[in-house]
């Protein structure tokens, strides 16, 4: 008798992550390593050119991208969101 093993799965919902900036735009490759997405700049490049990173829902090739307020930049299950803080203006 064949018995088929039931596995049980769980998803994680994706988490929105709020990252502060405090000036007018940020560039996505430092803003991977700002939120510690990735452990370098040379991952950063890695990564983006591999086409695993997506801005605003849509997959963007380029590391130097502008990102401001309320950008979201998505890489593997995290979305991190650009909260921009001008107290010091």
């Amino acid at each position: 008798m064949d018995e088929k093993k039931k596995i049980k799965v769980r998803v994680v919902p994706r988490q929105e992550i709020p990252i502060s900036i405090t000036t007018d735009f940020i560039r996505l490759d430092a803003f991977l390593k700002l939120c510690n997405a990735v452990e370098s700049g040379g991952h950063a490049k890695e990564v983006i050119q591999a086409g695993e990173v997506l801005v605003n829902g849509e997959v963007c090739l380029q590391r130097g991208r502008k990102l401001r307020g309320n950008d979201r930049a998505q890489f593997g299950r995290d979305i991190f969101v650009v909260v921009y803080d001008n107290i010091g203006t």
